[in-house]
C-alpha cells in the first residue's frame, strides 16, 4: 500500500469518492497525502471548507485518524506495533569478537521491547443503515396520497361540466396531430414496463430501504401536488371522444364502490378501472414515466447507458403517445415533467449534501414544508448512497466438489 504522505491530489479525490465524502472533492482538489494528513480542526472553522460541513468536519477528521492509524500498522506489521518484542538480527558482540549474552536494554539474548501506543477511535456507526421502520411510514405516505388522489378524482368528476356545454379548450398539439386511438394503450404498457423494471432493480439494490424510502416520499409528495391542482381548477374534456361515466349527484355508497375499483385497477385505463375525467393538470401517468426513468437511471451503473437509453426511449414514447392519443393537455404533461424533475433533483441534491440536512439561515431549502420529515428519513444517511447491489435472497448450500474421507485411528498398543 502506498504510503498517504505519497499520495498526489488525483489519489486523495479518488479516496474521498471511496469513503463517500464527494462533497470535499472541490476544496480539497490540488491537496496531496501530506496535506490531508495534516489538516485540524481549526482548518474546518474557515473558508473553504466551514461551508462543505456542518459538523466541522468531525466525520473527515476521524476518517483521516484512522487512514494514517491504518497505514502506521501496516508499516510495522512486522513486530514493531502494539509492544510486541523485536529481535536484533545482529547479535552483540563482545571485545573479544566472540557473541555476548548480556542483557540490553534489560532484556536477555538481544531482545529489546518498543511500546508504540497507537490510539484507538470508537466504532462508527454504518453510514447507511437500513432503518426500514422508516420505510413502511413512508409507503403508507404514498399509499394514503393514492388514496386521497383517486377520492379527489371521484369528487372532481362531479363537477366536469359536459363536452356538448363546454367544449375542449384549444391546444397546439392537438392542431398539428390527429387523434391516435391506440396511442394511450402504448403509454400505460410503457409505464408498465419501466415500473416493473424499477422494481427488479430495487429488489437487486443493496441499500433498497434507503432507496425505497426515497421514491415513496418523492411519488407521494407528487401526487399530493395533484391532488390540489386537480380540485382547485377543472378543466373540460380535452377530447370529444372522452365517454364519462354517469355523475352520482351525492350517492356515496356508489363513489366508494367507484373508488374501490379505480384503486383496484391501478388507475390504468386498460384495464377498464379508469372511466371517470377532470383528472387532468396534471398528468399522473407522465408523473410515473418520468419518476421510474430517474430512479432507473440515478440507482444504476453509469456503464450500463444502453440501458439508460432504453428506459429514456420507453419515457419519452410514453409521455407523446398520451398527448397523441388527446387524453391530456399538453399543458398537464408539460407541468407534471417540471414538478417531477424538479422535486427528484431537490431530494437528491439534499440528500447528497450534509451541510443541506441543518437549516440555517443560509439554507433556503429548509423553507419547504416537506423539509422536517426529510430531515427525520434522511439524518442517519452520511454521504452519496453507493450504487451497490446484491442478491436479496440466500444463496442455496451446493457441496461441490469431493467430500474429504476420514479413517478410524487404532491404537497398536
Amino acid at each position: 500500500m502506498k504510503e498517504v504522505v505519497l499520495w498526489s491530489p488525483k489519489e486523495v479525490a479518488d479516496w474521498l469518492l471511496e469513503n463517500a465524502v464527494p462533497e470535499y472533492c472541490e476544496p480539497l482538489e490540488h491537496y496531496t497525502g501530506q496535506d490531508l494528513i495534516s489538516l485540524t480542526k481549526e482548518d474546518f472553522e474557515k473558508p473553504p471548507l466551514s461551508r462543505v460541513s456542518s459538523d466541522n468536519g468531525q466525520r473527515l477528521l476521524y476518517m483521516i485518524e484512522t487512514l494514517k492509524m491504518e497505514h502506521h500498522i501496516e508499516a510495522h506489521k512486522n513486530g514493531h506495533a502494539n509492544g510486541h518484542l523485536i529481535i536484533s538480527t545482529e547479535p552483540p558482540t563482545g571485545e573479544n569478537g566472540f557473541s555476548d549474552k548480556t542483557k540490553l536494554n534489560g532484556m536477555p539474548n538481544g531482545y529489546r521491547k518498543e511500546m508504540i501506543q497507537i490510539p484507538m477511535p470508537e466504532p462508527e456507526r454504518s453510514q447507511y443503515p437500513m432503518e426500514w421502520g422508516k420505510t413502511l411510514l413512508a409507503f403508507l405516505y404514498a399509499l394514503c396520497c393514492f388514496t386521497l388522489t383517486t377520492v379527489t378524482i371521484s369528487v372532481v368528476h362531479e363537477r366536469v361540466p359536459s363536452k356538448e356545454v363546454e367544449p375542449p379548450l384549444p391546444d397546439a398539439f392537438f392542431d398539428y396531430f390527429d387523434r391516435v386511438q391506440w396511442a394511450f394503450s402504448i403509454c400505460e404498457i410503457n409505464g408498465l414496463i419501466l415500473v416493473g423494471l424499477w422494481f427488479l432493480q430495487w429488489l437487486l439494490l443493496k441499500y433498497k430501504s434507503i432507496i425505497g424510502r426515497r421514491f415513496f416520499c418523492i411519488v407521494g409528495t407528487l401526487y399530493l401536488y395533484r391532488c390540489i391542482t386537480m380540485y382547485v381548477t377543472t378543466l373540460p374534456v380535452p377530447g370529444t371522444h372522452f365517454n364519462c361515466s354517469p355523475k352520482l349527484l351525492g350517492d356515496w355508497e356508489s363513489h366508494m364502490r367507484r373508488i374501490m375499483k379505480l384503486l383496484a385497477g391501478g388507475g390504468l385505463s386498460i384495464t377498464g378501472a379508469h372511466d371517470m375525467c377532470g383528472d387532468y393538470l396534471y398528468s399522473g401517468h407522465t408523473v410515473m414515466l418520468t419518476l421510474t426513468y430517474l430512479f432507473i437511471r440515478e440507482y444504476s451503473p453509469r456503464r450500463l447507458w444502453w440501458y439508460h437509453w432504453i428506459c429514456w426511449i420507453l419515457s419519452i414514447v410514453g409521455m407523446f403517445c398520451i398527448l397523441l392519443a388527446h387524453d391530456h393537455y399538453t399543458v398537464d404533461v408539460v407541468v407534471a415533467y417540471y414538478i417531477t424533475t424538479r422535486l427528484f433533483w431537490w431530494y437528491h441534491t439534499m440528500a447528497n449534501q450534509q451541510v443541506l440536512k441543518e437549516a440555517s439561515q443560509t439554507n433556503l431549502l429548509a423553507q419547504v414544508w416537506w423539509y422536517r420529515p426529510f430531515q427525520y428519513f434522511e439524518k442517519n444517511v452520511r454521504g452519496i448512497v453507493p450504487r451497490s447491489y446484491q442478491w436479496p435472497f440466500p444463496w442455496p448450500t451446493l457441496h461441490l466438489g469431493r467430500q474429504p474421507k476420514y479413517s478410524r485411528l487404532v491404537n497398536g498398543t
